[in-house]
């Protein structure tokens, strides 16, 4: 009994370890060892797409970035029109720097102006692109005949590129030729100090006959993890969908290249997003309209993730238009959750989201009021050691009576160490002498685990952290700590807590307990600055709670040094 509060520690260590390694085991390209999940993907190979490959009516983005691939038919009956010419339109707002493309009126680059990257702060993070080495799109068009795609030349209708003093909204204008006697109007526009950007497609019927085209939405890119991701831990990149019955649902890249990926196929509610650490793009339609949502591998290591929706029968002559929102931006939840339902979901808590969004809530209101997330941090540790300060007390009491019985517990063993059963009943006899539960110390702070993952989470999925600073030499509390002070306090201060418990009475555990906070404390110096000022700051008061506590019982603070002989 005396060593079962020991084992679950272990255990929790063990299962930890265990989700470490394959998250390194993951980040490097290998099979996870113990609970496996998609490996690292190769660089896109630009190469046209096969359309056989894909049902009928279905949309093909095609791998080819330069525009090789062949163009849709023209209709039957309807002279072709001359192509205009490629070019890239850019438009820029105080937040968001884009880049379309004439073909299809595409989104194909996007930059986030107040949010540098980490490798070169001097430069805005690049979220969508179009290049020899990274793709990464979103696309619109028509399918259900010979109409406008992604793959269409369209003209640029003139226009402001920039927002000027007083202007709040500007339009990026495109137009298609007539094809099947269909023409197609893309019209883009930007709002200032926004990251959804309005899309509206007006559908012209310039033929005879009526017509039933359908719309597609959809993002596109490869299956490359972002640049600069941790060896230590590891984020979830991929596609994502939302629907009102299955709620949120990530898709992995590996799943979608073997067929197994399962999301709702039809609704009239949700949006499809593809998701990274800190950022996502996702498409939103009005709720109540029909749309087929897909996922599918496009070609060597690109994938797509979209919905189509039908536009209805359009009379000849006539026209018909609908509206749509594209996001691309920051994982920032008070701004998702104004956008549609479930969208601030593309932040993703995990299981534990039920404890992690009112923490992060709690961590927000704090951060309006000291106006620094470092201290931010610091605050919230606080609130849940005072809120978590009875079971603390009570686990530390336990210790603490452990910690005073210790001496007689390690004289019964010597003396009994060669009759197991008979030290057995004696320690039984003792713990309840002395009114003793071996498990009182164990219990209350398993009870709290979930609460600390849970702000894990937070901390690492905020990108209010990002580029964030604290105080002096941390200036990116997302970034690990330049100097390495903070992950040198963290093991000092788990070295410390280790001394201050009981010393264990099997001098084979006595030694591991030293190495555990060792071995755990080296990730630290990896992780995020915030990541380890909050675990600093709660090993402090932890520490100085059980100060207090052993105290006040009587049982004076003593260091228990490691023997190592």
């Amino acid at each position: 009994m005396n060593d079962i509060r020991r084992t679950i520690l272990w255990v929790i260590f063990g299962f930890s370890m265990v989700l470490l390694w394959d998250k390194w085991q993951i980040h490097n390209g290998n099979k996870a060892t113990f609970f496996p999940t998609p490996s690292a993907q190769t660089a896109p190979a630009p190469a046209a797409s096969s359309a056989a490959s894909q049902p009928a009516d279905v949309p093909v983005a095609s791998a080819s970035v330069s525009g090789a691939a062949a163009q849709p038919p023209v209709g039957a009956g309807a002279a072709p029109a001359a192509p205009a010419p490629r070019e890239r339109v850019t438009v820029s707002t105080d937040v968001l720097r884009l880049s379309f493309d004439s073909e299809g009126g595409s989104l194909v680059h996007g930059e986030l102006l107040q949010y540098p990257e980490m490798q070169d702060k001097a430069q805005p993070f690049v979220l969508l692109d179009e290049s020899a080495s990274r793709v990464y799109v979103a696309q619109t068009g028509l399918i259900g005949g010979a109409w406008p795609t992604h793959k269409t030349p369209m003209a640029v209708v003139p226009g402001p590129r920039a927002l000027q003093d007083g202007q709040d909204t500007l339009e990026v204008r495109f137009e298609s030729p007539d094809l099947g006697g269909v023409k197609l109007v893309k019209t883009w526009t930007v709002q200032r100090g926004s990251y959804d950007i309005a899309v509206r497609h007006e559908v012209v019927n310039s033929g005879a006959v009526p017509v039933s085209p359908q719309l597609y939405l959809q993002l596109v890119r490869d299956g490359n993890k972002p640049g600069g991701e941790s060896s230590f831990y590891s984020t979830f990149t991929g596609p994502a969908v939302y629907t009102e019955a299955k709620k949120y649902h990530k898709v992995d890249f590996k799943d979608i290249e073997n067929g197994k990926a399962e999301i709702d196929k039809t609704t009239t509610n949700g949006y499809v997003a593809m998701v990274q650490h800190y950022f996502a793009t996702a498409w939103l339609l009005e709720g109540g309209l029909q749309r087929e949502l897909f996922v599918r591998k496009v070609d060597t290591n690109l994938y797509s993730v979209g919905m189509i929706t039908p536009l209805g029968e359009i009379a000849p002559g006539q026209a018909k238009a609908l509206d749509a929102q594209l996001y691309a931006g920051p994982q920032i939840e008070k701004q998702l959750e104004t956008l549609a339902p479930g969208l601030e979901l593309v932040k993703d808590y995990g299981w534990l989201t039920i404890l992690a969004k009112p923490l992060y809530w709690l961590l927000d209101q704090l951060h309006k009021v000291l106006g620094n997330w470092g201290w931010s941090i610091v605050a919230l540790v606080v609130l849940l050691k005072i809120a978590f300060y009875w079971l603390n007390a009570k686990a530390y009491g336990s210790m603490a009576k452990m910690k005073a019985i210790n001496p007689r517990i390690q004289e019964m063993r010597e003396r009994l160490k060669d009759k197991p059963q008979q030290m057995q009943q004696e320690m039984m006899r003792i713990y309840r002498e002395e009114k003793v539960n071996p498990m009182g110390g164990c219990l209350p702070i398993v009870i709290q685990i979930p609460v600390f993952i849970a702000l894990y989470w937070v901390l690492l999925s905020s990108v209010e952290m990002r580029n964030a600073p604290w105080i002096g030499w941390i200036r990116d509390l997302s970034s690990p700590d330049p100097f390495f002070i903070l992950p040198l306090l963290m093991t000092a201060s788990s070295l410390l807590q280790t001394a201050l418990n009981p010393a264990p009475p099997d001098p084979m555990q006595a030694k591991m307990m030293w190495f555990m906070p060792l071995i755990f404390s080296v990730m630290f110096f990896f992780f995020p600055a915030g990541l380890v000022l909050y675990w600093l700051t709660n090993n402090l008061l932890s520490i100085a709670q059980q100060w207090i506590i052993n105290t006040r019982m009587g049982v004076p603070p003593q260091f228990n040094l490691p023997k190592f002989r």
